[in-house]
């Protein structure tokens, strides 16, 4: 902290501006610190709370109305673009797709405190052709209460904050070591998490041309088509003969499904 607070009282405000939007736009960076050490800049009469709170909330606007036109004309494609880069990609269209279903247009006013997820729901508000008065109008009070939420930490803890910052830099190369040893850990066990997830997937994988030959070849086959209804709406077609339902209507709807043949599962 006692390296941020010098360098953002030389370059003001920009720094923050550009420190949101490179966030938003889905570069892998956190602004939190910047937005931190500005509130306690703005804590100590250094900075204007009021002119950090604007340029924050013009930054994530900025983005955000950005992915919600890509959301909108590019469907799928540019979520599962984003999640490419998500320690858990196999799992990230979805999770989004359920805040969407479960809370509607208030998940934009969470989505930024959730890892993953601030990116993405834009985009996913203009593939569900979300009104864009209501997105606006949702996605401003989220950025302002992510935003507002960490420059008013900064500024009601700046004293405590300057101090952690004297600590750390104390610490020197011990801290950046241990912050990169635990960093590195996570990523390791989240990359072996998936590598085992697609070993036990590929033991029971078919392609789409393998699925299509059955069918020519007239086998006997039950195929269910999982895709939440998100991505259902979006695109309705369907492999002929399927049957649609949920994920978690699985349990109740398992009846539905023959067990004298094949069953073949599809998502996204």
């Amino acid at each position: 902290m006692s390296h941020i607070l010098p360098f953002l009282l030389k370059h003001g405000y920009v720094v923050v501006f550009a420190g949101v939007l490179a966030e938003m736009i889905g570069v892998p960076i956190s602004s939190v610190p910047l937005l931190l050490a500005a509130g306690a800049l703005a804590g100590s009469r250094r900075l204007s709370p009021w002119a950090l709170i604007a340029l924050s909330l013009a930054a994530c606007l900025l983005a955000d109305i950005g992915w919600y036109e890509l959301g909108s004309k590019r469907g799928f494609s540019i979520l599962r673009t984003l999640c490419r880069i998500s320690l858990e990609p196999d799992s990230c269209v979805r999770r989004t797709e359920a805040q969407f279903v479960r809370r509607g247009g208030r998940a934009l006013l969470v989505a930024k405190f959730v890892p993953g997820l601030g990116t993405a729901a834009a985009p996913l508000a203009g593939l569900l052709r979300m009104r864009v008065s209501r997105f606006l109008a949702w996605d401003a009070a989220g950025s302002l209460l992510w935003s507002g939420s960490y420059l008013l930490i900064g500024y009601l803890f700046s004293p405590e904050l300057d101090r952690l910052g004297h600590y750390a830099a104390k610490l020197g190369t011990a801290l950046v070591v241990l912050l990169g040893a635990v960093l590195g850990a996570y990523i390791g066990y989240k990359y072996r998490q998936r590598q085992r997830f697609l070993r036990g997937l590929r033991i029971a994988r078919v392609t789409p041309e393998e699925l299509l030959d059955k069918v020519e070849r007239g086998e006997e086959l039950v195929i269910v088509d999982l895709r939440g209804s998100a991505e259902f709406e979006a695109d309705p077609g369907m492999v002929p003969g399927a049957i649609h339902m949920l994920p978690e209507e699985l349990e109740e709807r398992h009846q539905e499904i023959p067990r004298d043949r094949d069953v073949i599962l599809y998502c996204t």
